[in-house]
């Protein structure tokens, strides 16, 4: 909207809109850059207002009238129904609006942490996180709030961390359905096409997918899609790039815009993602529904897949399975590809098409 770098939690906001909007009224507040971009966005006017083509306003903050006066302004603006806020560390999104709310009690605040307070996101830079936290709760900074988890764990997560709090149970919403039906795709033995779409950093874990393919014989293409986050990681994965044997392709394409990841799925026989944890992994839904399996860790949402044929879910200590499957995957054929692929896309269009997940919303906003 039009931001995508920020990878899940900006999609969690995104489907929930595209979901919901005929239903409720959104008024969405963010920067006018995206992630890690210092460049406004072309199409939007900044410190004001804008309508979208769906009808959903968003006010674009610069980084000039980005301050406190001007959040509680926003804030103070009208009588809202309801404050969601998305995510816990930001200062002016997530901890500046919560001050600023701390007394409120007319109106309902929500925050949906999205993954932010699980172990392997509080690992990085735990110190200032744990400090943060404990302030928080220190100052009673939740005090009159409500949490959104999208699952049990998420639930546990916001429990552990931050005490007892009400905590509301509701899945992430897919983004909604194209339309489109299962389309082939060629898979020859002895050749295989991964994409990895994921910012460059250590809890995406592309390092460990690159050394997985220094052992793989026939021809391997290993696509990696998504903005550098963390430059000294990536110089690690250079390396290794440049270490891999001649039978083994290792490209880096840069980030792929939002609506042009389905596309780039669909040159892919399958999408590979040892990541180190997920709070939904909104990218491997979006992977099946294209009909391109998934190659996964087991430190997501996304279970037993090898069983519903749709990829496989690899605990990240069993490097020997992770290789195997891969090699695998390198010696498929055409019909046992395209069985892969048909049953992805049809667990995909079953998750997509389940109209209870937007009933259950009613949870949050009334």
């Amino acid at each position: 909207m039009p931001g995508y770098k920020a990878g899940g939690p900006i999609r969690s906001v995104a489907n929930m809109v595209g979901n919901l909007k005929d239903e409720f009224d959104f008024y969405i507040v963010t920067r006018n850059v995206d992630y890690c971009e210092i460049t406004p966005y072309s199409s939007i006017r900044s410190d004001a207002w804008n309508q979208l083509s769906d009808g959903e306003r968003v006010y674009y903050i610069s980084s000039k009238k980005l301050s406190h006066s001007t959040l509680k302004k926003i804030i103070n603006a009208k009588p809202w129904d309801v404050y969601y806020i998305n995510g816990i560390y930001s200062y002016y999104f997530s901890i500046l609006p919560a001050l600023l709310l701390r007394k409120n009690k007319q109106n309902q605040v929500t925050i949906a942490p999205r993954g932010m307070l699980a172990k392997s996101a509080i690992s990085i830079k735990v110190t200032k996180k744990k400090t943060f936290l404990s302030v928080a709760k220190l100052i009673g900074l939740y005090k009159n709030v409500a949490f959104h988890a999208t699952n049990e764990n998420e639930k546990n997560e916001i429990i552990t961390e931050l005490g007892e709090h009400t905590v509301r149970v509701v899945p992430n919403l897919p983004k909604k359905n194209t339309g489109i039906g299962w389309q082939q795709k060629i898979k020859k033995e002895n050749e295989l096409k991964l994409a990895i779409i994921a910012r460059i950093s250590p809890e995406k874990n592309q390092q460990f997918a690159l050394e997985l393919m220094k052992n793989l014989s026939g021809n391997v293409s290993l696509n990696l899609y998504g903005p550098v986050y963390n430059e000294t990681y990536w110089s690690l994965c250079r390396k290794i790039i440049s270490d891999l044997p001649h039978n083994i392709s290792a490209n880096y394409f840069g980030s792929v815009e939002s609506d042009k990841i389905e596309k780039k799925l669909e040159e892919h026989h399958f999408l590979l993602m040892p990541t180190l944890g997920e709070n939904f992994g909104h990218i491997i839904l979006e992977s099946l529904s294209v009909g391109c399996p998934v190659i996964i860790s087991d430190q997501t949402p996304w279970k037993e897949l090898e069983n519903k044929r749709v990829g496989w879910d690899i605990s990240l200590n069993n490097t020997e399975k992770f290789a195997s499957v891969l090699q695998k995957c390198v010696n498929m054929g055409q019909e046992e590809y395209d069985e892969l692929s048909k049953s992805a896309f049809v667990y995909a269009q079953s998750i997509i098409n389940d109209s209870t997940v937007v009933d259950q919303y009613e949870k949050i906003f009334y």
